[in-house]
This record gives structure tokens, sequence and C-alpha cells, in this order.
């Protein structure tokens, strides 16, 4: 199985200390996955040029809003970065609308890319969470139809959540999110947010999250699944010391 690992450029110095981090683990990673974020100054593709490829697949996030298909940006960075995988988001519009954005649909994105990259890694994402299973799962199969081969997950908190999702996505190459969630403060956020339920077991603390993640690791090494982890706002070191990395062998 693979296990991805994000690291969100809020700068290069930040980039670098997180990559860093993520080298001192004792195997387990072999994906950097890198989100695009419309504040940053830093884009993801342009990480690219600091990461052991030899090491780590390279996915960086394009959000569709942000391409006119027709214009060929995004045709034109996947070839000068020498990409050979993608992650194609439909985006947030930018706040304040400082910045121009395209109507473009995620779906048409995929067709597109796909059509011109026939070999090409295109993945996209998908959230248990903002809707219902039959209507997410629907428009998973749509990104698939469109050229979509695998797919990425917004945080899962709930294994029985996990157990659905799994039936309904064989033969994706599926990846399920893990994002460790250590005060109150930052479920409160989720649950408003991202309209996340969580199970009446949940803690936001290390222990909860470090045994789900164990549990999830083990269980997706047995059912064909992938892990994905998006850290945020944590003592990485508290949190991946105990992280079983043997268990997805």
């Amino acid at each position: 199985m693979n296990i991805s690992f994000e690291i969100v450029p809020r700068s290069l110095a930040a980039f670098d200390e997180q990559y860093a981090f993520v080298q001192t683990l004792s195997g387990g990673i072999n994906i950097i996955n890198v989100p695009d974020i419309q504040r940053f100054d830093t884009r993801s593709w342009q990480l690219a040029t600091r990461i052991d490829r030899n090491k780590y697949r390279f996915i960086p996030h394009f959000r569709a809003i942000d391409f006119k298909i027709e214009s060929g940006e995004l045709f034109r960075i996947i070839e000068e970065y020498g990409l050979d995988s993608v992650l194609l988001v439909t985006g947030d519009p930018p706040e304040g609308l400082k910045r121009a954005f395209y109507n473009t649909d995620v779906v048409d994105l995929i067709r597109a890319v796909r059509s011109r990259f026939p070999e090409l890694n295109i993945y996209a994402g998908f959230d248990p969470h903002r809707q219902g299973l039959q209507d997410e799962c629907d428009y998973i199969w749509r990104k698939a139809d469109a050229g979509a081969t695998g797919f990425f997950s917004q945080p899962f908190y709930d294994p029985r959540m996990v157990e659905i999702y799994a039936e309904h996505m064989q033969g994706l190459e599926t990846y399920i999110g893990i994002s460790p969630i250590t005060t109150q403060a930052s479920q409160n956020y989720w649950e408003v947010k991202n309209r996340v339920k969580f199970p009446k077991s949940f803690r936001p603390d290390y222990d909860w999250n470090v045994e789900f993640a164990n549990n999830l690791i083990a269980t997706a090494a047995e059912t064909g699944l992938h892990v994905y982890f998006m850290p945020i706002r944590i003592d990485l070191a508290k949190y991946f010391q105990r992280i079983r990395f043997d268990t997805a062998q």
C-alpha cells in the first residue's frame, strides 16, 4: 500500500522543514502531496524541484477554477515541470475576488487533461461529509468516467464510513484521509466548516487520533486501500513517533 504525506507550502522554509521531518520517518511514506492554496505565494507545482522524486512520488494539487481549459496553461505546467501525477480539485473562489478565476468544472478539466496526457496519473478528491453517500459516489464515478484513476479523500473519523466508501470504490486507487484533531477548537471548526459528524467515541487528543490512524493503516493494508496524512497544527514528532508504519507492509 501507499502512504501519502501532505505538506502545505506556507513558505519555502516551512515546506523544507516539514519535508526534512518526513525524511526522518522510518519507512512508510512514499508520496508527497502539496495543496495549492490561494493565499500563499508558492504554487504547488513549484515544489517539484525541492523533492527527491527518486524517493517520493510528487502529487501537486491544481484548482479547476484557476485554469481556463482553452488557454493550455495547465498543460504547459505539466510539461514544464515534468509531472507524472496531478490531483485536480474544484477549489474555492479567491477571498475578496482579488484574483481572477474561471467557472471551470473539475470533471471537464479531468477529461481535457486525460485527453492531452493519456499516461498521466490523474487523481481527484472526494468528501464523505459534504452530501449524501449516493450523491458523493455518483460524483466520484463521474470523475472516474472522465479519466480520474485515483481519489484522495477528506479526513475520515469513523471506521464505519471508511468501510462503506471502500465498498463503493472498488477498482479505484483510493487514499483515505487522516487529519488528527487534538483540540476542542479544531473539532468545533470541522463540525461547523466541514460538516463532519464525529462518532460518539471521538476524543480530540493524541491518544484517540494515534489509535485511529494505526487501526486505519492496518485495515487499509488488508483491504487494498491507501492512506493520506494531512497533519494540521500538531506536534509532528509527538504524533508520528507512535504511528505504526510497519503494519502497512
